[in-house]
């Protein structure tokens, strides 16, 4: 615990923020895969690979398990997770469960566009500003309208590529901005327009120097938003004849020209980006190394990223007291830092006066 307490007294002095003596890591759900996380001031909801979902209430400390186990779920194998005050949205390879929160109740939705493939549901992100729930389908992009309770089916493929109609990732950027991360490449949705009205989407790439002209292929992994500037973590994946493919990294943009790389050159411990978050000035990134031989991803713990002088620190799972490097999701509450990881999950008290940050001025998703 001492040399725990060195290493984040260490972290947030890099940050211009002073260390709490009151430091104190919690560990939940020993052996569980972390995929997802999400929640409120009420409640943290967890999305697992294997164990169904979990309910973290805040205020008793109390945990409920939604499963096959339990016998509230047909499904234990989740990706990923969205809520709002009235209901919860999981996304698995079988469709989209949703929880209903006043009935107490979980009810599922298949698609019928897209075959057996477009019931993979790889993203949900929840728009507050229009009251909508978007869910990304390894073949298509769906909106919910929630309170009309309307489904409706968009195909996003550009010039017959396939792959930018496969949805992994999805991002809501203040109440103007939509972004739909696929294979290839990144949507920019407006949401003046209509998102049949193709004016209303621009599709961002490596080319016109974005992302610096960097690599093959553009894969965000997970997005934060400051009002002028956005930072982008990126997938890696490279192979022996594409060594250059998804190079992976995380992208500051200042929603202008400027692009600025962090990687294992500007001292990150990887460069393959599971998730991201934001406390403070400080940027969590939670990363991986991937084997071009055998194509795996090997966990490389967190990089901490200072906002203000970009300066970078790294820390490994065994100064955390995890037993895995695999660090799939951050969720930033507004006071606790949580880790999912590989096998199980952390919790990290910050409650630095600077470190605090409102959760309307992030948007924290890890997609799988």
């Amino acid at each position: 615990m001492k040399k725990l307490l060195i290493v984040f007294y260490i972290l947030l002095n890099a940050a211009l923020i002073k260390a709490q003596e009151n430091y104190n890591p919690e560990y939940f759900l020993d052996g569980v895969m972390i995929y997802d996380i999400t929640g409120n001031n009420k409640e943290i909801w967890i999305a697992t690979y294997g164990r169904g979902i979990y309910k973290y209430s805040v205020s008793d400390g109390k945990w409920t398990n939604f499963s096959t186990n339990t016998g509230t779920l047909q499904q234990d194998f989740f990706y990923t997770i969205a809520e709002n005050e009235n209901f919860v949205w999981a996304g698995c390879s079988d469709g989209l469960y949703i929880y209903d929160k006043k009935r107490n109740a979980w009810t599922k939705r298949k698609f019928g566009l897209g075959g057996e493939l477009g019931n993979w549901v790889r993203a949900v992100e929840y728009d507050k500003h229009e009251n909508v729930l978007w869910i990304g389908r390894f073949k298509y992009l769906t909106k919910l309208d929630v309170a009309r309770q309307k489904y409706t089916d968009h195909d996003l493929t550009i010039g017959g590529n396939v792959k930018t109609n496969n949805i992994k990732f999805i991002a809501v950027d203040g109440d103007s901005l939509v972004w739909f991360g696929t294979e290839v490449g990144i949507h920019k949705y407006n949401k003046q327009r209509s998102i049949e009205d193709k004016r209303s989407l621009e599709f961002v790439t490596n080319k016109l120097n974005n992302f610096n002209g960097d690599g093959e292929a553009v894969s965000v992994s997970d997005m934060l938003f400051e009002s002028k500037n956005i930072w982008f973590g990126m997938d890696e994946f490279l192979t022996p004849q594409k060594p250059k493919f998804n190079i992976g990294g995380v992208y500051f943009h200042d929603r202008k020209n400027t692009w600025i790389r962090f990687d294992e050159q500007k001292k990150m411990s990887a460069n393959g980006i599971y998730s991201l978050a934001m406390s403070g000035n400080i940027i969590w990134a939670s990363v991986y190394e991937f084997d071009r031989i055998k194509k795996d991803q090997l966990g490389k713990g967190i990089s901490l990223i200072n906002r203000i002088t970009k300066n970078v620190t790294n820390i490994t799972k065994d100064e955390l007291k995890l037993k895995s490097d695999k660090i799939y999701s951050l969720y930033f509450d507004g006071i606790n830092m949580w880790l999912g990881t590989e096998d199980g999950m952390m919790k990290i008290k910050i409650t630095n006066e600077l470190a605090e940050f409102k959760n309307e001025k992030q948007t924290n998703k890890n997609r799988k």
